[in-house]
Order: C-alpha cells, then structure tokens, then sequence
C-alpha cells in the first residue's frame, strides 16, 4: 500500500468524529467548569501579565520568554500554509471553525498550564520538567496515571519529529525553492546547522532567541498581512459571508470568494479543527511543557499568560490570514500546470502578490522561515522535556538534540502529503491523554482558578500589587 496513502487513512481514523468532539467538548465543558473566567480575564488581565515586571520565583525562564517558547512553537506553518490549506480542503468556513476552536481553546490552554506548573518537579541538573506527563503522574497517580505520562510522552517526542520539525522544515524548504530555486538540500543543510547552534544549549537559549525573533516576525506579519487587508478592504464583508455560510450549511457549496472550492459543515469543522490545533496546539498538551519552566508564584498566574498564545496565534493571526487570503479574490485558483487547486504557500503569496506584486514572494517566504525556524526550536524543547520523562540519562537528552537537528535535513526534502497526514496523526495521538488528563483533573484545575480569582486577581483590580512568596501554594504578601 501506498505509504501516503496508508497516514491518510489512519490521520482521518485519528481525526474523526470522536476526537473533534473530545476537542471541543472539553473546551466546552472547562469554559463552563472555569465560569467562563479565561475569556472574562482575556482582554483587561491575561495579556497585561505578558509586561508584568519580573519576579524572582522558581523557574528557568521569565514568565514572557516562557509565553515566546511557547509562542515559537505555535506560530509557525499552521498561519500560513495551515491556513490556506484549510480554506482549500474546508472552504472558507474551515477558518469560523478555527475560531470557534480557539475560543474554547483559551480554557484548555490554561487549564493545561496551570495543571503543568502545579505539578512540575526539578531534575537532576536543576532545571524544571513538567507538563501534562508529570501532571498524569503525579496528579492522577496510580497505574493508570504512570501509563497515561509514558503514552503521552512517547507520542510528543513521536510528534516533535512531525508537527515541530519536519512539517516546519519542508515548508521552509517548498516556499524558497518556488519562490527563488533555492534547492531544498541546501536550506536543509542551513536550517539544521543554525539549530544545532542553538539547541545544543539548551532552554535558557531557546528562550532568549524566542523572545527576539517571535516579537519581530509576529509584528512583521501582521504589519504586511493588514495591508493586503486594506487594499483589497471591499472584498472583506463577502469573504466574512462567505466563511459563515459555509461553516453552517449542511449541502456543498461553491462559489463567491471561494471560487471553485466546495465544502459543507462537517468538512469545515473537521479541517477547521485539524488545522486550529495544528496552529494553536490548544489540547495537545505540548504548550503547557513551556509553561512548566517559568518564573512564577501561583499556577493561575502563568496559566493565563500562556493562554493569551492561542488568542494571538489562532484569533487574530490565523484569522488576518484568512481574510487577506478571501479578500484577494484568490482562492480556488487553479494551478495551470497541474490542473489542481492552489494550497498551501502557494496560496498565501498569490493572495499578498495582488498588493505587492512579486514582492509577495519574498514577504511570505522570509516570514515561513521565521515562523517555521522558531517552531523548531519550541518543540525540539517540548520532545527533550518528554523524552527526559522516559529516559533520565543526560547522555540521551544531548544526542536527541543532535539527532532532531539533523532530521530537519529530511523534512525539507520530503513530500508535503505524507509530512502533513504524519503531523496530525501524531497530534491526535498526543491529544488523547491529555485531555483525558484535563477532565480527570478538572477539580484541581477549578480550585486552582478560584483560588487566584479570589487571593489575586480581585486584589489586583483594586490596585494592589499581590505576589506569592515563593510557595505556589502558600501565603500572599
């Protein structure tokens, strides 16, 4: 059997009806469970704590460089080419269903912080190791919570292979290869080279490359992407009409800013879904392990600052990117060579070329690599922190972080077919214990909020300055 094939088969198994419903369900019910906290305390709390001024509490990183490690990982491919693939395989509507995705996302990113930090242990070098496999283990406990950490920690090192370097390195490698006849070996060679410099060093590394480059490409982005906006500003009411009939109409469709793409519900919300987690990971577990190495007082506290990475990435990133993408008139164009519909990259500098001509293609190509670059090196952290969980040997961790500089070598040079199915297969994968996790666990996640609520953030709006005094569960000062 065809190996393309055979992952197309398994991805749609993995991403069927029960997972989307397991996805969204448990932002559903945390939304609830939470009282709707997260999203109340998004726009006026969350992201005021980014600027917060630093605290010197346990941790490896500030809580912002934790938030751009984590930041690094999620912008990447997923707001550019997994928008514009969605909008291909989903239609238009894929990309409301995204949103709806993220907004109950906000919940599951924070409930998976706050369960990470709570549970985080230190390791043999003092650096700190959490997410969801500690939280398994020593929130759930027994059998059952030590099989749940080894499945969840075998399929994110699984995944760190696919989602985080592979898929990010074949972009990069497709994008400048059309755009410029770059060879892909040869930005394989580059992109491994530059990551071994970096990672070889670790998370303090990892963390202040992050917080340069993440602030810089994102505000890049989104300087460029509003603009194609602008311009084309006369097309955007069509194109928000058209992705909301489409997300909700039960009969396939066509036409409007969609062009020849036909699409119904489930269709939409299946790759809408797909293609939100792949972007904003909300569920899967893997953010959450950044979250772990913060400098924080209180669980809560770093929970809502990296919840704010979904509403930034997802919300508004992704979101800007469908609308330049409808807006340009060029979606469902036909690809005169291949006779199929333009996807992808490919997509994305067809919609930025109708305002900057053949400047798109350099715009779109720099800000893949970017935003592809930097996902390596957030999820080559999330694989060695799931790895450290199942092997302790420090001998172990520094090969991974050879080895998995090397495979990006690989991903440039494979086909975008088998990358992709492979990435969210693994995905699922990872995704099932953790949420899982989060629904076993909801009450500590409950009590941990409610507690910060009524300690912190009540205070907080009254003026004061309140801070842990090093206990994440002790006393406030």
């Amino acid at each position: 059997m065809d190996i393309s094939q055979l992952l197309n088969d398994i991805n749609d198994f993995v991403w069927g009806p029960i997972m989307l419903a397991l996805l969204v369900g448990t932002g559903i019910f945390l939304t609830i469970r939470l009282k709707f906290l997260p999203w109340k305390n998004l726009c006026w709390y969350a992201i005021k704590l980014i600027f917060r001024k630093k605290s010197k509490h346990e941790g490896d990183i500030s809580p912002f460089q934790s938030l751009m490690t984590a930041l690094s990982a999620t912008v990447g491919t997923g707001n550019i080419v997994g928008v514009a693939t969605a909008m291909v395989l989903g239609g238009p509507g894929a990309i409301i269903w995204m949103w709806i995705s993220a907004a109950f996302g906000l919940s599951t990113k924070y409930a998976e912080s706050v369960l990470a930090v709570k549970y985080r242990e230190t390791n043999s070098v003092g650096e700190m190791a959490g997410g969801p496999m500690y939280a398994m283990k020593n929130g759930i406990g027994g059998p059952i919570g030590r099989l749940m950490a080894t499945l969840f920690a075998f399929f994110a090192v699984c995944a760190s292979f696919g989602i985080g370097n592979m898929t990010q390195a074949n972009s990069i490698a497709a994008a400048l290869n059309t755009s410029f006849e770059i060879p892909t070996a040869v930005t394989g060679a580059v992109i491994m080279v530059c990551a071994l410099a970096i990672l070889m060093r670790g998370i303090r590394s990892i963390g202040k490359v992050s917080s340069i480059i993440v602030p810089a490409m994102a505000a890049f982005y989104l300087v460029v992407t509003l603009i194609v906006i602008a311009v084309n500003f006369e097309n955007v009411p069509s194109g928000l009409m058209t992705m909301i009939s489409m997300a909700f109409s039960t009969e396939a469709v066509a036409g409007g800013v969609g062009g020849s793409i036909v699409a119904n519900m489930l269709t939409a919300m299946r790759w809408g879904v797909a293609r939100g987690v792949f972007s904003n990971e909300a569920g899967l577990g893997s953010a959450p392990i950044a979250a772990a190495a913060a400098q924080t007082d209180h669980a809560s506290r770093q929970g809502y600052v990296n919840m704010t990475g979904t509403f930034f990435d997802t919300m508004i990133i992704c979101m800007l990117t469908a609308l330049a993408i409808a807006s340009s008139g060029m979606l469902g164009a036909v690809d005169l060579e291949t006779g199929k519909l333009v996807s992808g990259a490919q997509l994305t500098i067809l919609a930025f070329s109708s305002v900057f001509g053949e400047w798109a293609k350099l715009i779109v190509s720099i800000s893949l690599a970017l935003f592809a670059f930097s996902t390596i090196l957030g999820w080559e952290y999330y694989g060695e922190k799931s790895l450290e969980y199942l092997v302790s040997n420090r001998k172990v961790i520094y090969f991974y972080r050879a080895f998995f500089s090397c495979i990006t070598f690989i991903g440039a040079t494979q086909t975008l077919d088998v990358v992709w199915n492979f990435s969210d297969t693994m995905n699922g994968l990872m995704a099932i214990p953790n949420l899982l996790c989060l629904l076993i666990l909801n009450k500590d996640i409950a009590n941990e909020c409610f507690h910060y609520q009524e300690v912190v953030v009540e205070r907080e709006k009254l003026g004061e300055d309140v801070d842990y005094d090093g206990d994440l569960n002790g006393s406030t000062r």
